[in-house]
């Protein structure tokens, strides 16, 4: 459960930005002092804070409420130049003559102007808005000093982990001005100890800090982050709820895995089923390829076309053995990773087995005490054992979801290794059947090549003068078979 709230923190704390604004109060002052007895000061005496990103009113009244709509308005900033930041003359507003940083930024109500209020609208504040403001009314004689510094608050959140010795905690929160600080509390309000925080000041110059702390359950069970800026008087705090069982296990909690294997058993599937269909696929495209030719054997093919069906044989057989190879592979890993599921399943199942035996132990102590009679304090007695004997049976409850949830994962955790493995078998045979049937394909290639090879001589030596040279015989061997086609067809049309 979150929670976000500002607080007002009463407790002073002088800092970089607090040196600031006790210089620009300073300066008001100054500034205040040096008018005299001409000009009336009406207007805030005190620093005003404004967020960033947030619209806020520089107050400025005339010391009479009368029409200051033809009047002449002055804001401005001593430290910038040019320094006016809204100017208002002859009822227009002069937009040039301000400075470019506050284009578009500032406004002053018509309405309140009838009402002698000068005030100015500052918009969609900004870090570089700080400073000391000066309004001038010159017709009326006011003049007021309102020193401005600006802040930025964000939201925290906390990132949980299991660890060895506890539970581990790391509170994150972006986006601050000033620098704030870190603060880890226990369901009691006490400060817990931990390690100093990071720092990270961004090119926005807004600050992100972290901290991390290791919790037990002496510690309890709800622990909050509190992140601060005293001088800007913010505060946000997340409290996180966590429940008992995250702490009874030294290793991998229940709760991590259940959903590890509800993340890693649905692609499992999807998996088993995709190779499944995809092998029921290649075993017909198999059949398919390996029947080429065989429909042909009435009319015997010539040592060519023989080379031409082993080649084309032996790049299917190449095609199909990588992506039996790549399948085997992953049914493997497969394999592997769920063995390894299962084994922590198992000890998990033993794990919880031991807190369902305590959870009973402790059922049966409680119902003794609820039996015996106090002598003192009975009725808080009694209810305290009554709130005893509540805590014991949620925790029964969750044990015995988390046990049974356990069993269905295992159960479904050992079907899925039973599939795979049959799946691993059947895809090793196959990779044997298909190494064989390139073993005998290149074998017969060979046979057929020397073959071949060995005819040609033979017709060599016999040839006639006009008969093809042994060097146009070997082309004629590495001649596409379109082209041999087309020669062939060449050759009847002669006869």
């Amino acid at each position: 459960m979150t929670h976000m709230k500002d607080r007002l923190l009463l407790k002073p704390q002088l800092s970089d930005f607090g040196a600031l604004v006790l210089y620009q109060a300073v300066v008001f002052l100054l500034l205040t002092h040096s008018s005299g007895g001409q000009s009336q000061v009406i207007g805030t005496s005190q620093a005003m804070v404004a967020m960033v990103g947030a619209d806020t009113i520089l107050p400025c009244h005339l010391e009479t409420a009368v029409d200051a709509t033809d009047l002449t308005v002055e804001w401005a900033r001593p430290d910038l130049e040019p320094r006016f930041v809204h100017l208002r003359r002859d009822s227009k507003e002069l937009v040039q003559e301000g400075h470019q940083l506050f284009t578009g930024r500032t406004s002053l109500s018509t309405n309140k102007l009838k009402c002698g209020d000068v005030s100015l609208k500052l918009s969609n504040v900004r870090l570089s808005d700080a400073g000391t403001y000066r309004c001038l009314v010159p017709d009326s004689g006011t003049e007021s000093v309102v020193v401005l510094s600006v802040g930025s608050v964000s939201s925290t959140g906390v990132e949980i982990s299991k660890v060895s010795n506890g539970v581990l905690l790391v509170c994150e929160s972006a986006g601050w001005y000033p620098e704030p600080e870190v603060l880890w509390l226990d369901s009691e309000g006490n400060l817990l100890s931990a390690g100093p925080p990071e720092t990270v000041r961004g090119p926005d110059d807004l600050y992100t800090v972290s901290s991390r702390v290791t919790v037990e359950k002496r510690h309890g069970n709800s622990f909050t982050c509190r992140v601060q800026q005293r001088n800007i008087n913010q505060t946000t705090e997340t409290t996180l709820h966590l429940p008992v069982s995250l702490f009874m296990f030294e290793t991998s909690t229940a709760a991590r895995i259940i959903i590890c294997l509800v993340v890693s058993i649905v692609p499992v599937v999807a998996v088993v089923v995709v190779v499944m269909k995809w092998g029921r696929n290649k075993k017909d495209h198999n059949t398919e390829y390996l029947m080429v030719g065989e429909g042909d054997r009435e009319t015997p093919m010539t040592g060519r076309e023989t080379i031409i069906y082993l080649d084309n044989t032996k790049a299917k057989l190449d095609e199909e053995l990588q992506k039996t190879e790549e399948e085997l592979k992953h049914v493997k890993q497969m394999v592997e990773r769920l063995t390894k599921q299962k084994t922590d399943l198992k000890n998990q199942t033993q794990g919880l087995n031991l807190l369902l035996q305590e959870d009973k132990a402790q059922m049966v102590e409680c119902e003794k005490k609820l039996r015996e009679n106090p002598k003192v304090d009975k009725d808080a007695k009694i209810q305290k054992r009554q709130k005893a004997q509540k805590a014991v049976e949620w925790r029964k409850r969750e044990h015995d979801e988390l046990s049974e949830n356990t069993q269905e994962l295992l159960e479904t955790t050992e079907q899925m290794i039973i599939e795979m493995s049959v799946r691993k078998g059947k895809l090793e045979r196959e990779k044997e059947r298909i190494m064989k049937h390139l073993e005998v394909t290149e074998r017969r290639r060979e046979e057929v090549q020397k073959k071949l090879q060995s005819e040609g001589e033979e017709e060599m030596k016999h040839a006639a003068p006009s008969d093809p040279s042994p060097e146009a015989f070997t082309c004629l061997l590495q001649t596409p078979p379109t082209t041999v086609r087309s020669l062939n067809t060449s050759s009847r049309s002669g006869d």
